[in-house]
Parts: C-alpha cells; structure tokens; sequence
C-alpha cells in the first residue's frame, strides 16, 4: 500500500501526463460473484474509453495501451480480488502502481491528466501505527499493525519482572521449607506473581507509551482486571486514542489478532477525527485556525494556509472532480487529507457541507 509520501510523489510526478486510475470494489464473498468486479470494471473502461475516442485515433491508443498494462496487473488475480480493493495507476508507456488494499474502494476507472487520488485517502488511516497489547496476569503480547501487516515484536513474561524478592519478605536460603513466615507455599507463590504482574505492567505502558508516540492507536485486550490495571499507568495523554476490546485474549492466533485490532482501530480512528472536528469547527466559528465550507475551505487551500484538509466521504462521492481537485491541492501544499466516515462524517455534512479544514495561521482582516 502508499503511504501518504508516496501517494503525494506519485500525484506530483503525473500530474501532467495522461494516466488511467482504476479503483475496484473487492469486497465479495458469494462464490457465484467470484468475477462480478471483472464484469464491473468492464462498464467503467467503456464509460472512459468514450472521453478517449473523442480525442482522436492516437490518444485511443494511448488510452488502449495503458489499459493493457492494467489487465497484465490485473491477471493473476482470475477469481475474488484479494483484500477489500485494488486500486491501479498506468500512463501508456507502463504500469505505475498496481495493488490491493485492505479497505473498500469504489468502482472507478479514469483517463485524464494526473493520478485520480481522493478515492486512495480512505486507504491511508492504514499509514498509521496502531500498538496492540493482549495481557493477563502472567504474560503479555506485543503487536504492532500498520499496512495490514501484524507483527509481535515483543513478548514479556511476568516471572522475569520479579527480580529481587526481599522486598516482600520472602527468604531465597536453600531450605526444605517454604520460606515465608506465616504463609503457605500457595500464598507465596501467588504473591510472588502479583509482584511480578505489576511490575510487568508498569513496563508494558512505559513500552505503549514510548511506541505510542504522538499518533500511534492503542488496542488493549485480555484479561479484564489487569487490562484495567494497565490502563491506569498509561498517561493521560493517550486517553483519546486507546480502546479496551473485549473479544482480545492472550492465547488468540496472529489472523484472529488482526481482525480484531483492524475494527477496533477504524472505531477508535473515528473517535480522533470526530475530536479533530471539533476543534475545527470551534476555531471556524470563533474566527481562529479553522475553515469550515466549501467556500472558506477553497479560499484556504488558494492561500495555501492548510494544515488539514477533512473532507466526507459523502462529498467525494457527490462531488468527484471536485473534490479530486481539493485533496489534490491540499498534497501541492504538503497539507494532510483526513476522509471522514460514520457519524463524524454526519456531522461534516451538516457544519460544513462535507468540508472543513484545520488552519496553519489566520489573516488579519
């Protein structure tokens, strides 16, 4: 998948040269729609391929030759396309980019000067880290997520935090007894672990701390006392962007992790940028870093006073040109571009008529 420089480079590098974008809808699971997105992108090529005809003989065969290049990437997939979308770029001379992507795209082919982008910005909330943590009392797992991958960096295990046991009175002398003055083995042993437990604990939010950074999402999962416990040592500062799931247990398999932790982390994405709305459409309203509507939002962008460009998704599916124009111009000015979905998206259209942007400085009247 792009990452948000890479989609940029990309936009930047084609915008004056004819390219076909392709985005696909793969998400499909009845078998008797197997090849539905084939019949799909069928429509969408001869929707395109009229702009092309018009033109004349040679820009046809631009257009048939870019296409080709699209097909060729697109042929070893014969069945379900994988994940939940694919998206292609290809001027005549080759394919630029060709890959799945692990969020739904819509159904979109375009020949025209530059890479068709706003579509892709859905994409890109997959750019951003998000730190699993599956805990219980004795052990923990580290995940981290990012571009649909999953991966365990990090393992820690209870019983290496014990340490120096002197502390709780318990006595390391050889001896055939259990070395604890008024306690049972079995109590020793249980505290022996509660120690071991918090100290683990403080460690795991000083690591989700440190990974966290300032962007990063937190999933926390497993057993419910000592995920509560864990929750109470990370800072405040991480407060917005960390969930608690339920359904996340320690022995889970890496496929089960990673459903899980991708819904959790869409959930807790939109929790940021509905706060992000709001101090947008605070500071629009009270004259301060914000611009809310089209109007005011084209203005800034002109001025190139855009730090954050939120647009719903409901716009760009209304308004695709322009809207293409928008976030197009946003990356020019090196501004990130947040699509909003869900109820936050609800509201956009409501404030804002689908767009809002976040202000790098005002003008003085």
């Amino acid at each position: 998948m792009l990452t948000h420089d890479e989609l940029v480079d990309l936009y930047r590098d084609l915008r004056g040269d004819k390219v076909l974008s392709v985005y696909l809808d793969g998400k499909a699971t009845d078998f008797a729609e197997r090849t539905a997105w084939r019949r799909r992108l069928d429509r969408q090529v001869n929707e395109a391929r009229k702009s092309a005809n018009g033109e004349g003989p040679e820009e046809e065969q631009r257009f048939t030759n870019a296409l080709k290049h699209i097909e060729e990437a697109l042929g070893k997939h014969d069945s379900f396309l994988p994940n939940f979308g694919w998206v292609g770029f290809a001027t005549d001379d080759g394919l630029v980019y060709g890959n799945p992507v692990r969020v739904p795209m819509p159904d979109l082919v375009r020949w025209e000067e530059g890479i068709r982008v706003a579509p892709y910005v859905r994409a890109l909330k997959q750019e951003r880290l998000v730190v699993a943590i599956l805990v219980d009392s004795r052990r923990a797992r580290i995940f981290e997520y990012r571009n649909g991958q999953l991966g365990e960096p990090e393992n820690l295990n209870a019983e290496t935090f014990l340490g120096d046991l002197t502390d709780i009175n318990v006595s390391k002398r050889a001896t055939s007894h259990t070395g604890v003055r008024g306690k049972t083995g079995t109590d020793a042993a249980q505290k022996f672990l509660e120690v071991g437990s918090e100290r683990m604990q403080k460690r795991l939010a000083e690591l989700v701390t440190e990974r966290a950074g300032d962007e990063a999402l937190v999933v926390l999962g497993g057993t419910p006392e000592v995920v509560a416990a864990l929750h109470s040592h990370l800072p405040n500062r991480l407060a917005s962007r960390t969930a608690v799931e339920g359904s996340l247990r320690v022995e889970m398999t890496d496929a089960q992790v990673r459903e899980a932790v991708e819904a959790t982390a869409s959930a807790v994405n939109q929790r940021v940028q509905g706060e992000l709305l709001d101090q947008v459409v605070d500071q629009a309203r009270s004259g301060g870093r914000g611009a809310l509507g089209p109007e005011s939002v084209e203005k800034a962008l002109k001025e190139a006073r855009v730090d954050t460009l939120l647009i719903s998704r409901n716009f760009i599916r209304a308004n695709p040109d322009y809207a293409d124009h928008l976030v197009g111009t946003a990356f020019e000015q090196h501004a990130e571009v947040e699509e909003l979905s869900g109820e936050g998206a609800e509201r956009l259209d409501v404030d804002g008529e689908g767009l809002a942007a976040r202000l790098r400085y005002t003008l003085k009247d």
